[in-house]
């Protein structure tokens, strides 16, 4: 995948680019993590499948921003489909990018040929402080992957930099705190609002989701699949080859009229 970049609302915003001929399909990545993270699928639907993936806004190659607030992650969507000349796109998100997947969808749904929602409820209220004490930088790599702690370093670890005074993560642990407050709510009416396919995608050991919840998404939301694999919360890392497959077989019927804005 290339690497290329916008300017919007004052920051500079990295993106992976597949390129190439194959329908567009927008990659989200959850919080603490970067578009990097759907490499591997990118690969696995070239080239029916053009994937575009964003380091959003206070992560990964992005800057870091002064707000991070429900309408500057929605409005970093639309200047990303304006930049690329994106008509329409199915969009994919995890946790943080499953919520802006289903909210830019609520408010521009004649923009998304369908929706893919890893590892996220129509509520959010989950408590990340505990990411504060990750902050700081560390002499040696190995004192970070130490202060992360072995349940997050498999998540983390492409989130490692190296600076001349020594090691840190990608993203400011306090943006990722004031990202959670503003991602936090109930967003039933935003899941509600549109009517494009969908696949929810829950991981059985997850700690972050309810299936009752995840189960009444479906049922409460027409042209809605639900499915539970055996991962955690970031699904595509956890069972890669049965994430794959459940996009891909998702993916098989929607064959987008036109890729590109006229």
């Amino acid at each position: 995948m290339e690497r290329l970049s916008i300017e919007h609302d004052g920051l500079h915003l990295s993106y992976l680019d597949r390129q190439g001929s194959g329908a567009p399909l927008i990659a989200l990545h959850a919080h603490w993590m970067e578009g990097a993270t759907y490499e591997p699928l990118a690969a696995a639907l070239a080239p029916a499948w053009r994937v575009i993936a964003p380091d959003q806004r206070g992560h990964g190659h992005s800057d870091h921003a002064s707000s991070y607030g429900r309408d500057d992650y929605l409005g970093d969507l639309e200047a990303l489909y304006e930049h690329l000349g994106v008509a329409q796109a199915v969009i994919l998100g995890n946790s943080l990018g499953g919520v802006n997947a289903y909210q830019f969808a609520a408010r521009h749904p004649e923009c998304v040929r369908g929706l893919i929602v890893e590892e996220i409820g129509a509520t959010v209220n989950a408590d990340v402080s505990f990411v504060l004490a990750w902050a700081g930088t560390y002499p040696q790599r190995r004192q970070l992957a130490e202060r992360v702690g072995p349940r997050f370093l498999p998540y983390l670890e492409e989130q490692f930099r190296e600076a001349p005074e020594g090691w840190r993560l990608a993203f400011d642990p306090q943006d990722m705190i004031a990202s959670q407050a503003g991602l936090a709510g109930d967003h039933w009416q935003d899941w509600l609002a549109s009517t494009c396919p969908a696949l929810v995608i829950r991981g059985r050991e997850s700690r972050v989701t309810v299936a009752e919840e995840i189960e009444q998404m479906g049922v409460r939301r027409p042209d809605t699949s639900v499915i539970e694999l055996d991962a955690g919360h970031v699904v595509h890392v956890d069972s890669p080859v049965a994430f794959t497959s459940a996009v891909e077989k998702f993916l098989e019927p929607l064959h987008p009229p036109s890729t590109t804005a006229a």
